[in-house]
């Protein structure tokens, strides 16, 4: 099966070619918090998705329903039906699948609508705060826009969400659903999902954008939070020959996902990517370059560094982590980071982990500094959720061009 439609949405840039170019060339995408007054907290940075106006997309009648982050995923999926070559209206729906990722959903509709029911009284909360919360309205929202009929669903996994989604379009692909819109859009840049992100004890309180988050870096100090993120049109490769798809972006070849509590060790994440690796009749040595999960914190950047150590020996495959320049994107991070892969396997280029150095002992080859052109046929995304989820997944170029 065959991916033939992007819809990127980053706090860097909007659209595939303008984020990519973004990456390649440095543009930092993680600023002070600009939606509400972070000065009262010790983490101030974010990667806000700013140059979308969600009025240039939506009806007025979807706005008031919609949280910010279903707006943003709404846009991404009518990106990626449109870079895809395919009119959802054409038929009756039944053919196209939607599955996606959320971590928490629509948090801030929900602070506001909990806002007006303490401060104002029931009455004031909108009827609309009985789904726009719900971690499941991005493919229900999706599905009603786009007249889609096929089969649906979630799947929350926190940081490792975006590419259990699209782990489970491939297998509805491969069930017999010709088309599935699958990956993750998410964000919660409000007071009420800021207070859950300081929970966990792992915020970076840095003030410098380009200091506050440095994955595999001595400086490394904790992760930036920001939005948004990739769904992607998944094709059967046949169907998409018959309606002569003009774009592939290449080939979901294998994937492995395991769950282990222990999150500072590195048993689990490394036999998600034997598993991926197994799934995709594929050898380390096949693998070109490695997006990394990218924790920010010692405990975990040293478990994942031992975890592709493990696997491919020391430094025996470049690692990338260009999420550096946008933040950790909740569900929506692992489905960018590999649409990103995509984009390299495309160009031969692996863009750079901008702003760290990366520190001793880690044996990894950290691709730093500037992107490297190099040619590229397969590429390993990882990624972690909070509570012990690993997801490893394998893409190759495509077959057939």
């Amino acid at each position: 099966m065959v991916v033939t439609g992007l819809g990127v949405v980053a706090p860097n840039g909007i659209g595939a070619e303008r984020y990519l170019s973004a990456i390649l060339a440095g543009a930092n995408g993680i600023r002070r918090i600009s939606r509400f007054d972070p000065a009262r907290y010790p983490a101030r940075l974010a990667g806000e998705v700013i140059d979308f106006v969600a009025e240039d997309h939506l009806s007025s009648r979807l706005l008031p329903q919609t949280d910010h982050m279903t707006r943003l995923a709404l846009g991404a999926a009518d990106w990626a039906f449109d870079d895809a070559g395919i009119d959802t209206h054409d038929d009756d729906g039944l053919g196209v699948g939607v599955v996606t990722a959320s971590s928490a959903g629509g948090f801030e509709f929900g602070q506001r609508e909990l806002q007006n029911l303490w401060s104002k009284g029931s009455s004031y909360v909108s009827a609309y705060q009985s789904f726009a919360w719900f971690y499941a309205v991005n493919t229900g929202q999706i599905s009603i826009r786009r007249g889609l009929r096929g089969p649906g669903g979630v799947l929350v996994a926190e940081d490792a969400g975006g590419l259990e989604a699209i782990a489970q379009g491939r297998r509805l692909v491969g069930r017999g659903t010709p088309v599935v819109v699958c990956g993750g859009v998410d964000g919660i840049v409000c007071p009420w999902g800021w207070a859950g992100h300081l929970a966990r004890g792992r915020l970076s309180d840095s003030d410098d954008p380009a200091r506050a988050y440095l994955p595999f870096d001595a400086r490394a100090n904790g992760y930036v939070p920001g939005e948004g993120g990739a769904l992607l049109v998944l094709e059967d490769a046949d169907h998409a020959a018959r309606r002569g798809a003009t774009r592939r972006y290449g080939e979901i070849a294998g994937y492995g996902a395991t769950f282990d509590p222990r999150t500072e060790h590195a048993d689990g994440l490394r036999r998600a990517i034997e598993s991926a690796l197994a799934s995709s009749d594929s050898t380390p040595s096949d693998i070109d370059v490695v997006f990394a999960d990218a924790a920010a914190t010692v405990g975990l950047d040293t478990a994942e560094a031992r975890a592709i150590g493990e696997v491919f020996g020391a430094e025996g495959v470049p690692v990338t982590a260009p999420k550096t320049l946008i933040g950790r994107l909740g569900a929506g991070g692992a489905a960018l980071d590999l649409a990103t892969a995509l984009l390299s396997l495309r160009d031969n280029v692996i863009p750079p982990t901008h702003h760290v150095t990366p520190a001793a002992g880690h044996d990894i080859d950290l691709v730093v500094g500037a992107a490297r052109r190099v040619p590229l046929d397969a590429a390993l995304i990882l990624a972690r959720g909070h509570g012990g989820f690993n997801s490893a997944m394998v893409v190759r170029r495509p077959s057939h061009v």
